[in-house]
């Protein structure tokens, strides 16, 4: 056995922290509504957000960084064969109380086995009194790798793998992996309301969930029974729900809230140059794209694709959506992410050749598309409705008849994931630094019904990122990345449109906030003065 990391978090001189240190409070203008609080059956950024507060994982990423902590877990081992992880758990760690129930017990191994377990057996009594699917969990084939997980005493928890996951430590510190706690669990089981996991949440988190009122607000008090203390420096956190983005930047110019996200690219050059406002600005490790139905005529033929792909004008997008925040995007992932491949290149700008290419395919003019936008801001797309407009006079150019469609956004991702649409505005900001959280989590078969939005299976790109993830050499991994990006790209079925700098408005009252690269927006050590 070897030793990862070992690390004790808390100092002697962290241990404590006044009453008077939690009597100040943060609003925070969120772009959207949650799903709900469960946070292994979300994948947007909206849902991780919003329970962020509440949960923690074994391991956690630095704030503000990339690099993997120990948290509920105070350091770990992994086997020589790189098959078995053994986690050695916090002790003295609290679970957060509601209305109906308070904790027995400190947090120990059965709750790690709980929020595992149920993931993994589909015949788990809580899942079948629960009927929900885990996205990232499938997509990333953990439901297929990991064989089993098991205790061998209160604080102790052995993950084993059937093949070397290269990304394995990264992928427990995403919001998927947090963990929650069995003895809630058993006590919603034994009520007959197994769903209030998702609506009455339970963790422990530096917040504590209060209430929610959908496209109003979310309300947590700060945990002061935090196992690290000096991370709690608000008594009250508030989410005010702002799909509007103006809107959130006048609640921010009036100190309503004092933390937005995602504001227009018009209003950069004003909020930069006022008083009481400051723009954190970070290069943004995401992507902007369109994705083409494969499943469905006549997106399934390559011809089509190739044709929708080359009518996109991304000049006059990149231009009018993204203004100075934006960088065309060519590949699957951002240019910041190892193993990118830089050879990669767009097909022309070419109508002419677009229409040929319908025509051979057997597309009749005037034939009827859908285009679905989000109905939010997100950093890989500040204005998706306005990206949507100039697509549609792009498509309409070559013979289609572009009918736009939104739901609310929640509803929006679901029906995504369901099939239902013809071509989708969709992205993706990176969670974990690894390629395989681009490669093999948007555009694997094992993704299609979560995040692969395109349907998209190939079993020559399948077999090169499965082989990429079972390995832990850099330039062995890259190579097989490489030749999956080339074959991804001579296939279409994704249009990569742009890459975005982060730009994250905040009083100057607010101390310590980190913009993440994640894109999450997370409060531990944040205070106000």
């Amino acid at each position: 056995m070897r030793l990862i990391l070992l690390c004790a978090l808390l100092g002697a001189g962290l241990l404590s922290h006044s009453a008077a240190a939690l009597a100040n409070s943060l609003v925070f203008c969120s772009e959207g509504s949650p799903a709900g609080f469960d946070t292994a059956q979300f994948t947007s950024a909206t849902d991780n957000d919003a329970s962020a507060p509440l949960y923690n994982r074994l391991v956690e990423f630095e704030r503000g960084g990339t690099a993997v902590q120990p948290a509920l877990a105070t350091h770990w081992e992994v086997s020589d064969d790189g098959l078995r992880y053994t986690f050695h758990l916090r002790e003295g760690v609290r679970f957060h109380s509601n209305a109906t129930f308070t904790p027995t017990r400190d947090f120990n191994a059965d709750d790690v086995l709980f929020s595992v377990r149920r993931m993994l057996d589909k015949q788990h009594p809580f899942r079948l009194a629960y009927p929900t699917e885990f996205p990232y969990f499938v997509s990333m084939g953990l439901d297929r790798n990991i064989l089993a997980v098991d205790s061998t005493d209160p604080l102790t928890v052995t993950f084993t793998l059937a093949q070397v996951d290269a990304a394995f430590i990264q992928n427990l510190a995403m919001s998927f992996a947090s963990i929650l706690s069995a003895e809630y669990a058993e006590q919603l089981l034994s009520e007959g309301s197994p769903a209030d996991i998702n609506l009455k949440p339970i963790g422990t988190g530096p917040f504590v969930f209060q209430r929610y009122q959908k496209d109003a607000q979310i309300r947590y008090r700060g945990n002061r029974e935090y196992w690290a203390p000096e991370q709690v420096r608000l008594d009250t956190l508030v989410f005010s729900i702002n799909v509007d983005p103006s809107v959130r930047v006048q609640k921010l110019r009036r100190n309503e809230c004092q933390v937005t996200l995602n504001p227009r690219p018009a209003d950069l050059p004003q909020l930069k140059t006022e008083p009481a406002l400051q723009v954190l600005q970070q290069a943004g490790f995401n992507l902007g794209y369109i994705a083409y139905n494969t499943q469905r005529a006549p997106f399934d033929q390559l011809k089509v694709r190739q044709a929708l792909d080359m009518a996109v004008n991304k000049a006059a997008i990149l231009q009018a959506v993204y203004g100075e925040a934006g960088q065309l995007a060519v590949n699957a992932m951002p240019p910041t992410q190892w193993s990118y491949d830089a050879t990669i290149k767009d097909a022309p700008f070419d109508p002419a050749k677009a229409k040929a290419l319908l025509t051979e395919a057997g597309v009749e003019p005037g034939h009827e598309i859908t285009l679905w936008a989000m109905p939010v801001q997100r950093p890989y797309n500040p204005n998706a409705k306005l990206m949507a407009q100039m697509l549609q006079a792009d498509w309409q150019a070559i013979g289609f008849n572009v009918r736009i469609v939104s739901y609310e956004w929640g509803e929006y991702l679901k029906r995504l994931k369901n099939g239902e649409h013809d071509i989708a505005l969709v992205g993706w900001t990176g969670d974990n630094g690894d390629p395989d959280n681009w490669l093999g989590t948007l555009y694997s078969c094992a993704a299609i019904g979560s995040n692969n939005y395109a349907r998209w299976c190939d079993g020559e790109y399948d077999q090169w990122v499965e082989q990429a993830r079972r390995i832990t050499d850099p330039a062995q991994r890259t190579a097989l990345y490489q030749r999956a990006q080339q074959r991804l790209k001579q296939q279409v079925p994704i249009t990569p449109v742009a890459h975005s700098t982060v730009n994250q408005p905040i009083r100057r009252t607010v101390l310590d906030f980190q913009v993440s690269p994640f894109g999450r927006n997370t409060f531990s050590g944040v205070s106000t003065e």
